[in-house]
């Protein structure tokens, strides 16, 4: 019951977008690890896998059965601060760079490979950001959704790919721990 009151007071603060929302941890997955990605109901839906043994950063990015949907790895031979998300064939669905000149805070741009490029605005750190499409918010995350300490929240926005912002938000986790 107060799950459900919740709900509904936290989908008319966002204006009842039709939005799909999702809840993680703060401290995502370390390499070796392994971290489930609940809905809104708090299904498992999404697993991500840390990969041990691996030369390279290795996240797998996986459905509630196990089957791989896409795979995160840092790019050693490319320039710092840059993971790709491939799918299971290996062809890079999207990278993420860190903007080289940062002048007042950090700076992140998503490469999409079938589909308008996004930029991260906001604060990577503190999980309070939005990623845009030039045009509007296509996901926002925030920690104001939730009073357990380190869980945050993504919100995708209808026709969006829950898979790729959720993966974008995995590498942008990552991403900005390892800088600090």
């Amino acid at each position: 019951m107060f799950r459900d009151k919740r709900q509904e007071r936290r989908e008319e603060r966002r204006g009842g977008s039709g939005a799909t929302h999702y809840r993680m941890r703060q401290k995502l997955v370390s390499i070796g690890d392994d971290y489930w990605i609940e809905n809104d109901q708090g299904e498992r839906v999404f697993k991500v896998d840390g990969k041990a043994l691996r030369v390279r950063k290795t996240l797998i990015f996986e459905d509630s059965h196990g089957s791989e949907l896409l795979k995160i790895q840092e790019r050693v031979a490319r320039v710092r601060d840059t993971m790709e998300i491939e799918d299971r064939d290996g062809r890079t669905v999207a990278t993420v760079k860190k903007a080289l000149i940062t002048p007042l805070r950090d700076r992140w741009s998503v490469n999409v490979a079938d589909g308008p490029d996004l930029e991260v605005k906001g604060n990577i750190l503190d999980h309070e950001y939005t990623i845009e499409d030039g045009r509007s918010t296509v996901a926002e995350v925030s920690k104001k959704w939730f009073r357990v300490a380190d869980t945050y929240g993504v919100e995708v926005a209808p026709g969006q790919s829950p898979v790729l912002m959720l993966a974008v938000t995995a590498v942008l986790d990552q991403m900005a721990h390892e800088a600090r």
